[in-house]
């Protein structure tokens, strides 16, 4: 049963009573607990929280069952909570960690579980490593403990220390009202009591617990936002703020309904920290980041550092230099002050204290961001569907031999920190990443108008079309023995069907 239990990026998630199972969660809590005994002083305590997925409490109690019967003491949350809050409660008293049962912004049928060290961020390459490598060291029969699991509230404090970082009063005297939508999830009592707390006048939507998330998707995306958008729209508000399922990603609504992506959100945060709250610092992104970010680099005279795609990287940096930012195109960010993990709950109330400092309507303030900069923001998201071989195949052609021009112009420079980045120049440039899941190719576009990118986009399918096609015939000579033995194809022999792309301006 080993080989179902598979860590990505961030931890292992798979569908809940297929392979998310009671004796797959004893298992990888056995492997932390082997890792938890090993690099931690005895006695030393285990976190563990859970989001509102299916079954996902039960798991959370599970796990610690295992790891008390281990000699690991543990501490489970009394209700669900956001991925931020128990990573934060890592560092707030000495642990050794936190189990975090989640599966983030994936669909209702899937659960997941992620481990979480004492520095308050993303599991390194290594540690990951060597809680996998445990898996193996699992016995074939888990012992349980029978005893009452301990549970305690790690809101209060994580509240507590949020309002210290955001300047509350400012944003109460503004007199902004706020519309959030909890997408039923784990922020639900979090973002709308800090913000109920203080007197911050707020409409809120979707705060109760469904492992269902109300037919959608626990995904702060535009077309899951339409209701937050209406209420934005109808009760004249100025703002409106999502989080995701675990509360690690935010997006945010402004006061025209209109949907901002978390790239522009990340240059306007970064315009905040350095204009009104004074600060100073490195920028880290990933690869797939806009670089807008760049301009206001260059701007504020700053350092910009790339990563590869995942926040665990960005964490690493948060650690070890001093970072004023640190953003992700998917939706996370972190900053000076805070844990090196995402925080969809401190992003948003970090985006109303900037429109409490700048008083300003939202749109406003990114219109007039845009004419500082010098040119509109235009960024395009595309995924290529392709099957297993020519997703592959595709990929050592074009790592081998990278397209030397787009659209007529000359490719400047090859970037391969995480998969193929084509430059133009700096501000115009084109990411291919295969997905690692999934045959798909992930694209990333960003150029400095949309004519130029929707050219390069069109220049770029039509090359990569021309190889695909000597792919398929590759694939189809490859198959012609094997087709009167068997006609039914497997994924991974036949040949592609058309390139898909979906994807649209940010």
């Amino acid at each position: 049963m080993a080989e179902v239990i598979k860590f990505g990026t961030d931890g292992w998630r798979a569908v809940i009573a297929e392979e998310f199972t009671y004796a797959n969660v004893e298992r990888v809590a056995y492997a932390v607990g082997l890792y938890v005994r090993e690099n931690y002083p005895a006695g030393t305590p285990l976190l563990i929280g859970y989001d509102t997925r299916f079954m996902a409490d039960k798991f959370a109690e599970r796990a610690g069952q295992v790891l008390m019967a281990m000699g690991v003491p543990v501490k489970v949350t009394s209700r669900d909570v956001p991925t931020p809050c128990i990573a934060w409660a890592t560092q707030h008293e000495t642990t050794a960690g936190a189990l975090q049962f989640t599966a983030s912004h994936n669909p209702p049928e899937y659960c997941g579980v992620k481990y979480i060290p004492e520095y308050a961020g993303p599991a390194t390459d290594d540690i990951s490593a060597k809680i996998v490598g445990n898996l193996s060291r699992t016995p074939a029969e888990i012992e349980c403990s029978k005893e009452d699991v301990p549970h305690f509230d790690p809101q209060p404090p994580y509240l507590g220390s949020v309002a210290n970082l955001i300047n509350m009063k400012k944003i109460v005297s503004s007199g902004i009202k706020v519309g959030f939508d909890a997408l039923y999830s784990t922020s639900r009592g979090y973002l709308d009591h800090i913000l109920r707390q203080w007197g911050v006048p707020v409409k809120v939507l979707h705060d109760v617990r469904d492992p269902l998330f109300g037919g959608g998707m626990p995904e702060p995306k535009k077309q899951y936002l339409r209701d937050l958008s209406g209420l934005v729209k109808t009760e004249k508000l100025d703002v409106g703020l999502a989080t995701d399922g675990d509360a690690d990603r935010f997006a945010v609504i402004d006061e025209q309904g209109n949907y901002f992506s978390p790239n522009q959100l990340l240059c306007l945060l970064t315009m905040h920290m350095v204009k009104n709250r004074k600060e100073k610092g490195a920028i880290v992104r990933t690869v797939a980041t806009t670089h807008f970010l760049d301009q206001l680099a260059k701007k504020y005279d700053l350092e910009v550092i790339e990563t590869p795609v995942g926040f665990k990287f960005i964490g690493e940096e948060m650690r070890k230099r001093d970072i004023l930012i640190g953003g992700e195109e998917s939706g996370g960010m972190s900053f000076k002050g805070h844990i090196p993990e995402k925080d969809g709950i401190m992003a948003n109330l970090l985006l109303v204290e900037m429109m409490a400092f700048e008083g300003k309507p939202l749109s406003q303030i990114w219109d007039d961001l845009q004419k500082e900069i010098g040119y509109e923001f235009t960024y395009l998201r595309a995924d290529m569907r392709l099957n297993d071989f020519t997703q592959k195949g595709l990929m050592k052609i074009l790592t081998e031999k990278p397209l030397e021009t787009l659209a007529g112009e000359k490719v400047t420079r090859v970037g391969r920190k995480d998969g193929l980045k084509l430059y133009l120049d700096d501000s115009n440039w084109l990411l291919i990443r295969p997905s690692g899941t999934e045959p798909l190719i992930r694209l990333y576009y960003e150029g400095t108008s949309s004519e130029r990118i929707n050219k390069v986009a069109e220049d770029f399918a039509k090359q990569v079309e021309a190889i695909v096609s000597d792919l398929e015939k590759e694939a189809e000579k490859a198959e012609k023995p094997q087709k009167s033995k068997k006609k039914d194809q497997s994924a991974k022999k036949s040949p592609a069907g058309p390139i898909e792309t979906v994807g649209a301006k940010a």
